[in-house]
């Protein structure tokens, strides 16, 4: 989530090798995989609650299913959420307490990147379109909590996947699970970095998983 937003070859590359689409896009040799990301708080002061959770992925054939349940979160309002990692095939880490490298007592999502790597895959109303900015995502109850579940062809979110990051695999257990998200009327320091034009309060994360296999 082996290794912050704006972030179709595998499927006959699969074919032609004799390998399964899922191997290419896991880099697990199977045609059915569970993985689980335990999500844990950041940024708690800010955020004004400790948020928690799991990001869980299941492949079965040619179909993967992202669920994320999330509580704690600042409530009714809409919370981005991806999987970050690596270009270059490193394994990615959620960010320690030192990412905070100019001291603010904040981990913005630029500072994730040493650690986490980039923002690849949205888990908004259609990952496979890897609209990052673009994306509906889910909007908290006033308690704070959100239910996740969409369903994908893992072959056409392989496709895009391969096209935006130079032929890499999705490669889920090299990967973190990011929530981004405080209020709009969030006062944060100017020291707190965002991408481009998006406001810090939407890109700021407020709880991190490292992703894992649990099951083959």
């Amino acid at each position: 989530m082996r290794t912050t937003f704006l972030a179709l070859g595998i499927a006959a590359i699969a074919c032609t090798s004799g390998v399964s689409a899922n191997a290419q896009a896991t880099g697990v040799d199977q045609s059915a995989a569970t993985f689980v990301a335990t999500l844990a708080p950041m940024n708690s002061k800010v955020a004004g609650s400790e948020t928690s959770g799991e990001a869980r992925f299941t492949i079965k054939g040619d179909t993967l299913t992202i669920e994320v349940n999330v509580k704690g979160a600042p409530p009714n309002i809409e919370h981005w959420q991806h999987f970050h990692g690596f270009k270059d095939n490193r394994n990615s880490t959620c960010p320690m307490v030192t990412a905070d490298t100019n001291h603010d007592g904040i981990i913005d999502l630029i500072e994730t990147e040493s650690a986490a790597g980039t923002t690849m895959v949205p888990f908004d109303d259609d990952p496979a379109s890897m609209q990052v900015a673009t994306g509906t995502y889910p909007k908290t109850s006033v308690n704070g909590a959100f239910q996740y579940h969409k369903t994908v062809s893992l072959k056409a979110l392989s496709a895009a996947f391969a096209k935006a990051f130079g032929n890499q695999n999705l490669d889920l257990d090299q990967r973190v699970v990011f929530i981004h998200g405080v209020f709009p009327s969030t006062k944060l320091p100017a020291s707190v970095a965002s991408l481009g034009p998006i406001p810090a309060h939407v890109t700021l994360p407020i709880a991190c998983g490292k992703i894992k296999q649990i099951e083959k």
